[in-house]
């Protein structure tokens, strides 16, 4: 079987699809012929072999409304997909489902609904005719949580053909570094330690967890980049809050797993249905850390954290509902312990990539009648 994973971008590149998407190519490439096309985030395409499977990056022209411009991935397409069994494509990708449209493959087609489209809503009007043409065509549809399934208006009329997958990852890649844990427990060592991590954007709903910090009494540490920096390093300045939030910008990624082990708590506190799963919490369960984060209506966040199994679930732009989750945690050692074994097992259960790569083979299989 040869199946081609079709999307945005591919590591280095980062973002939550971008991982999974090598998460899963990483698994199925050791059972099945697995390769990537997707879009440089240059003017030059790149073809990359890895031990297993080749990475074709097109050459991009540049951005518009967060949507890589790749002409060159239509001739690309074209030029491999009869290679294929089966194109998955992961949504949302206007780019990608242009160029299937324009070469109409006539392999089996699977659609990964990663989210719907939330912020260009405008630029959704113009879209929408190519999503449900891809919709329509699709052989299955991969939805990430039964929240998302059951809430989003997109998928409605295309239910029977829809199916739930979670995402997944594989945690030999969340290595631990002992010196940088005993580091950063030393730097921060008098109180407990909040972890959070994501693209500092509005969705991601950090301001109400600044403002919480006003009352709870532990370190805050953020990580990661992005255009809301310099506002939010100003809430924390207004705020005096200098003295235990910490804005730690991009984390090396053998340094990402250091900091989940040395963490109390994770938090995640978006604002958004943007925020469609939170791949962060899966690698939070990992490592036995009990998740704090919100309900957002339609998203699969509240779906993946198990409200009092694996930690709170809180009501989303509430900074007063945030502290009193995180204190609940932080001042009851067997609450945290409990809540942390529970996610621990969840993500083996549910969550592992192992598990995720059987049940997307298994589909494939299914398509394909093999």
């Amino acid at each position: 079987m040869k199946a081609l994973q079709f999307g945005k971008f591919f590591p280095p590149d980062v973002g939550g699809m971008e991982n999974f998407i090598y998460e899963i190519t990483e698994n199925l490439s050791q059972k099945i012929n697995c390769d990537v096309l997707c879009s440089n985030s240059k003017n030059k395409t790149v073809v990359e072999k890895r031990d297993k499977y080749t990475i074709i990056r097109t050459a991009s022209l540049g951005k518009i409304f967060s949507t890589s411009i790749s002409p060159t991935m239509i001739y690309q397409l074209k030029k491999i997909c009869n290679n294929y069994d089966l194109i998955h494509i992961h949504l949302p990708d206007p780019m990608a489902s242009l160029a299937y449209f324009v070469v109409r493959p006539k392999t089996k087609l699977v659609i990964h609904w990663h989210s719907d489209i939330i912020k260009q809503k405008n630029f959704l009007i113009f879209y929408k005719p190519l999503q449900n043409w891809l919709l329509n065509k699709a052989d299955k549809i991969i939805v990430t949580s039964f929240n998302y399934l059951n809430e989003s208006k997109n998928l409605k009329k295309y239910k029977d053909k829809c199916v739930v997958i979670s995402l997944g990852i594989n945690p030999k890649n969340l290595k631990i570094n002992q010196n940088k844990v005993k580091e950063i427990k030393n730097l921060y060592k008098d109180k407990a330690i909040i972890f959070t991590l994501g693209r500092l954007v509005y969705y991601k709903g950090f301001s109400y967890l600044i403002k919480a910090m006003q009352n709870i009494d532990a370190y805050l540490l953020l990580g990661g980049e992005g255009p809301l920096k310099e506002k939010l390093q100003k809430e924390i300045n207004d705020l005096k809050l200098n003295n235990k939030i910490f804005l730690l910008g991009k984390i090396k990624n053998e340094e990402i797993g250091s900091y989940y082990q040395s963490c109390d708590i994770f938090c995640l506190p978006s604002i958004s249905k943007a925020e469609a799963f939170g791949l962060v919490q899966i690698e939070a369960m990992y490592f036995g850390k009990p998740i704090v984060s919100t309900n957002i209506k339609g998203s699969g966040v509240g779906w993946v954290n198990q409200n009092n199994i694996t930690g709170f679930v809180v009501p989303p732009r509430d900074s007063e509902a945030l502290a009193d989750a995180i204190n609940k945690i932080l001042n009851d050692k067997e609450l945290k312990e409990k809540l942390g074994e529970n996610g621990k097992k969840r993500f083996e259960r549910e969550f592992n990539i192992k598990v995720i790569g059987k049940k997307i083979l298994n589909l494939y299989k299914d398509i394909i009648k093999i």
